[in-house]
């Protein structure tokens, strides 16, 4: 932003003009009285009488009248630049105060209404100064509440959606088993148990976003093995790629280092970002889950060959309720809350996450990192998390 758009220099520029406004009344009517005033006083024949009889002195009366005349002319030129001054000032004041308050009301006014709800209030200032910086931030945080907005009502009907479902699949087996339509097998049982363990699921991931959002995830660290863990994984994981002809790879350096981390919350981000990998790969494709020292840090990569990410949907994806498939089919995709679980999971830890796709159709992988758990002088680091 250039200096002459800024308000401080605006308003340093307004101060400006009503001295330097005062000032030149100042000097002009001091001149002009000074020329019109004391010229009348002094004799015209003084000059005369001086080459004629030699230089003659004003007497005390003379004197007197002179300094009556002096004052009188300051305190005139003083009024008429005060009055100039006072005139700039207040033309100055309103022209700059409308610059100022219109746009300072205008944006009360939206933040009032955006407190209210109505998150497709925008301001519009056409400025270039602070103003308008801070017009584009009210309008950024408006537009980022309409969204989270929009997000909150997708998951409302998306929550409505997938609890609809297994709760109809339950009330629909338990009225033909009493009206004895439906035979009591161990089939049914095990149908019924499995919509009643989804809805479960869910509603446990709900709960874990709410404490993980309120600061309330509890982290117990300690050193944990990812030779092991890693593993467990792959071996839980691994019937369920192999159904859809997916495979799923491990790969691990010998030399991987253990890390400060809580096992089982770790466990719950490598099964979020597994389960991820495993719906949006197509059959036949690849899953590779690898590990590797950085540093202070171990990185763990879940890279897989599926449908990618469009740039656009990259720095949205670990928002909550936000799902790169927006379509109300179910065949894939999720309630848009397991990568933000995954995120505030990893941060608890004191690690960091993030997602790389070269498009759609490229494939993506998403990376996390965890403290190691021993400095380079083989002592256990246990970091605060």
């Amino acid at each position: 932003m250039r200096w002459h758009r800024q308000l401080r220099w605006k308003l340093f520029l307004s101060h400006l003009a009503i001295v330097v406004v005062a000032d030149i009344v100042l000097l002009a009517t001091a001149s002009f009285l000074a020329r019109a005033g004391l010229s009348q006083d002094l004799p015209l024949s003084l000059g005369a009488a001086a080459a004629e009889t030699g230089p003659v002195l004003p007497d005390a009366t003379a004197n007197d009248s002179l300094q009556r005349q002096f004052e009188l002319v300051v305190q005139q030129a003083l009024l008429v630049s005060g009055f100039a001054a006072l005139a700039t000032a207040v033309i100055v004041s309103l022209f700059v105060s409308r610059r100022i308050v219109e746009p300072l009301q205008a944006i009360s006014t939206v933040s009032e209404r955006l407190a209210q709800g109505f998150y497709r209030e925008r301001t519009l200032i056409s400025s270039d100064d602070e103003l308008a910086d801070l017009s584009r931030s009210v309008n950024q945080l408006a537009a980022t509440l309409e969204q989270a907005e929009d997000r909150r009502r997708m998951l409302l009907a998306d929550v409505t959606h997938e609890l609809r479902t297994p709760l109809s699949t339950i009330e629909g087996y338990a009225e033909g088993l009493l009206d004895g339509v439906v035979q009591p097998q161990r089939q049914v049982y095990g149908l019924i148990q499995h919509e009643a363990t989804r809805m479960r699921r869910l509603i446990e991931d709900l709960e874990l976003l709410s404490r993980a959002e309120a600061g309330q995830l509890t982290v117990v660290a300690s050193v944990t093995n990812l030779h092991g863990l890693l593993g467990d994984m792959v071996r839980q994981f691994q019937p369920q790629f192999a159904v859809d002809s997916i495979a799923l790879e491990l790969l691990l350096p010998p030399s991987l280092p253990p890390v400060w981390a809580d096992r089982d919350r770790v466990r719950q981000v490598l099964i979020n970002l597994l389960t991820n990998a495993f719906r949006y790969t197509p059959e036949g494709g690849r899953v590779l889950l690898t590990a590797q020292e950085q540093g202070a840090m171990v990185q763990v990569s879940v890279a897989d060959s599926g449908v990618g990410i469009a740039a656009d949907d990259l720095p949205n994806i670990f928002e909550r309720f936000y799902r790169v498939d927006k379509s109300r089919a179910r065949t894939s995709g999720g309630s848009g809350i397991g990568l933000t679980i995954a995120r505030h999971l990893v941060y608890a830890q004191g690690g960091a996450i993030w997602a790389e796709s070269e498009g759609l159709g490229q494939g993506t992988t998403f990376s996390f990192t965890l403290p190691v758990a021993y400095g380079a002088d083989g002592a256990e680091v246990a970091p605060g998390v």
